[in-house]
């Protein structure tokens, strides 16, 4: 197996170089190359093409590569579909909005959360992302946006096409892998400059990891991945939900909410199933379930996403009608609860959590 060289330390980097009887000084091009997500040597055009060439035999630059990428129709959305050295693949997702351009990351190479609506799961767990694998999905998608051109980013300017704002909301439970993903948070904001405010990571619940980010003390935005109003529903559709319960999930939200004076985000995707009549049924997006919400949250700093369904095939649900998804909304806001419906991007390429992956496994 090759080595990578994005992540060896810049002594280990310089060590690399001068073997290969290159000047010290070729490490620092290189380590800028890596810096800025480089995909191959190819692109390294300050370095001379017989070096390039060597380098291609000997190494590669980062810990993800490139499998598949997909484009929106509308051009807003990129979804790529990235190897690890070890074989495993991972997806990611660019979205260009009006407020910058958003990355979503996956923190671990599947998921044992056992969702029963979600794609992400249905392969399992193979295990945690380190670091540097997550930090290079953001990378990927840098170079997607900017390419050779680019210099230094000036404080995540959103308006400078640059990924401004990152989002931990792709494949895998980000707080079973609490160590890595920290890590990777720090980076984001030591080495590109993204604010803490404009990371979000996204949890179905893992409560002693909720604590241990209020711990950690950085202000970033919590994402509680809620999907049902009760005990008994959630614990059908989202089996962490045995362990811990929705009471001590939104308690432990709220003293992270508490410690940072940052509002609440309730994701919750409304489903609903097909009778035998084939006519779609509300599942969890019926008008009670929205009483139901509203009084779990009132009185909360929140804010609800409510998230049409996106098919998988492999699951037995259905999307909900778009009367039915406006009416949940209208009776939370009735209630006083702050709520938005999150415009659907890329369906024409599948980027749900885990579709991508889930296609090419099946391809094989």
């Amino acid at each position: 197996m090759k080595p990578i060289l994005f992540n060896f330390s810049d002594a280990e980097l310089n060590a690399f170089v001068t073997d290969m009887g290159q000047p010290r000084f070729r490490a620092a091009q290189i380590r800028q190359w890596l810096n800025r997500g480089a995909p191959d040597f190819s692109v390294m055009k300050n370095l001379p093409m017989d070096l390039r060439n060597q380098l291609d035999q000997m190494a590669v630059t980062l810990p993800v590569k490139i499998i598949t990428k997909l484009e929106s129709a509308d051009g807003e959305t990129t979804k790529f579909l990235l190897e690890l050295a070890d074989g495993n693949k991972i997806e990611c997702v660019l979205m260009r909005t009006t407020y910058g351009n958003s990355v979503c990351v996956s923190s671990q190479a599947g998921c044992a959360m056992g969702c029963r609506f979600c794609a992400s799961t249905l392969l399992g767990l193979q295990r945690n992302l380190t670091t540097n694998e997550i930090l290079a999905q953001v990378l990927t998608a840098q170079w997607e946006l900017r390419g050779d051109r680019g210099t230094s980013r000036p404080n995540g300017d959103p308006n400078n096409g640059d990924v401004s704002h990152v989002v931990i909301m792709g494949t895998g439970e980000p707080l079973q892998n609490t160590e890595n993903v920290i890590g990777f948070m720090e980076r984001l904001n030591q080495d590109l400059g993204i604010g803490w405010r404009r990371i979000t990571l996204s949890t179905c619940g893992i409560v002693p990891g909720i604590y241990d980010l209020i711990k950690w003390g950085r202000p970033i935005n919590l994402a509680i991945s809620m999907h049902a109003p009760t005990d008994e529903m959630r614990s059908q559709i989202m089996p962490i939900n045995n362990k811990y319960k929705l009471d001590d999930v939104l308690t432990a939200a709220d003293a992270f909410t508490a410690a940072h004076n940052r509002q609440l985000m309730i994701e919750y995707i409304l489903l609903g199933r097909r009778n035998e009549m084939g006519e779609t049924e509300l599942y969890n997006a019926t008008p009670e379930m929205a009483e139901c919400l509203a009084d779990k949250l009132t009185g909360k700093n929140c804010m609800v996403n409510l998230i049409p369904w996106n098919a998988v095939d492999e699951r037995d649900f259905a999307a909900p009608s778009g009367n039915a998804v406006h009416r949940f909304q209208d009776i939370l806001i009735k209630r006083g609860i702050h709520t938005r419906i999150r415009r659907e991007r890329g369906t024409d390429i599948g980027s749900a959590c885990g579709q991508l992956r889930l296609n090419n496994h099946q391809g094989n």
